[in-house]
């Protein structure tokens, strides 16, 4: 199985940023077309702990216990939506506020549980914790182009290559509510295997965060 360590927001707040993000969807331009940006599915939405990579069933189960011992020890920790930036001019991403300390104190237990149950997870760009909400589409800037030949449409505009950094820059003020993150879930991935070709996420465990810890 192909595993990752998550945290899923509650409901309220991917309500918040849903409502935040149609505002901004609704000002960028689409030439008649379904937009210059595929919107991750609303329960897609997470940020990464750690990307554990494909693993035995033997392997998972031996994560998932160590998941359980290492997040014993971690206090839960107060988190926020907040911001927004873009990977290689395509990912687009909302930023995590709150307690970052706390935040990485998750990373480090999620990449302990890894190691010692053989995984070692991919934690490079964990250094910034973020939700992905949507790519550019590849060739965004042919939206408006109609017509079998790909002729462009008179007149009609065209999205060009700073989509990503108009939503970038509509929501670098954005800051969504606060919630305590008081678990994590273990879940695994098929790509291609969800709704609308995107992939397909699935929650095996929840680890609860914190019941060994010192208040």
């Amino acid at each position: 199985m192909r595993l990752f360590l998550a945290v899923r927001p509650p409901r309220h707040v991917l309500d918040h940023l849903s409502l935040a993000l149609d505002g901004v969807a609704a000002s960028l331009p689409t030439a008649g077309g379904p937009g210059p940006i595929r919107w991750s599915a609303p329960e897609n939405r997470h940020v990464t702990v750690a990307f554990y990579g494909e693993l035995s069933d033997g392997a998972s189960d031996d994560l998932a216990v160590a998941l359980e011992e290492e997040m014993d020890e971690v206090a839960p920790v107060a988190l926020d939506l907040r911001g927004a930036g873009v990977f290689s001019h395509r990912t687009l991403w909302v930023g995590v506020g709150g307690d970052l300390e706390g935040m990485h104190g998750l990373i480090a237990a999620a990449r302990r549980s890894g190691e010692s149950a053989g995984a070692a997870p991919e934690v490079r760009v964990r250094s910034r914790p973020h939700l992905t909400v949507g790519r550019v589409s590849r060739g965004a800037g042919d939206r408006g182009r109609s017509g079998r030949r790909g002729h462009l449409s008179r007149g009609a505009p065209e999205p060009g290559p700073g989509a990503a950094e108009s939503l970038v820059a509509a929501m670098s003020l954005y800051r969504g509510p606060s919630w305590t993150v008081d678990q994590v879930e273990l879940m695994s991935s098929q790509p291609g295997a969800g709704r609308h070709g995107g992939p397909l996420y699935t929650p095996l465990r929840a680890v609860v965060c914190g019941r060994g810890a010192v208040p």
